[in-house]
């Protein structure tokens, strides 16, 4: 189950570096929830599709550390982790990394799981 939760994150992530709005869509309930330093939101996949297409900032690469994974149930999967993130602002060339810890909370809806909570926060430097 980890390795498939993983896997998930990976591709909704990959989707995000290649600008691969459909691909994400794909992966995200309607509606779903995030939470980021822009605040608390609810968004449907047309509003997915306007922040990946036309938001200030776009994710260049990442890293995943540090992952925990809770499966409360068999429909119900919570991953935890540190994601080195690098992005850049849209258009242009010069890039900045930070570290942030992220959560992403995944349903089972048939036979595919979907996104339907992420968070982001900034990460505290490693002791």
């Amino acid at each position: 189950m980890r390795k498939t939760l993983m896997d998930l994150e990976t591709r909704f992530w990959q989707s995000m570096v290649d600008q691969d709005t459909d691909s994400a869509l794909s992966m995200l309930c309607e509606p779903a929830l995030m939470v980021s330093s822009h605040g608390a939101m609810q968004f449907d996949h047309a509003g997915y599709r306007k922040m990946a297409e036309q938001g200030s900032m776009v994710v260049k690469g990442f890293e995943f550390s540090d992952v925990e994974v809770l499966c409360p149930n068999d429909a119900t999967a919570i991953l935890v982790y540190r994601v080195r993130q690098t992005t850049a602002p849209r258009g242009k060339s010069e890039t900045s990394t930070e570290e942030m810890l992220d959560s992403s909370t995944w349903v089972r809806d048939g036979d595919q799981w979907l996104c339907a909570v992420h968070t982001e926060t900034p990460a505290p430097p490693k002791a």
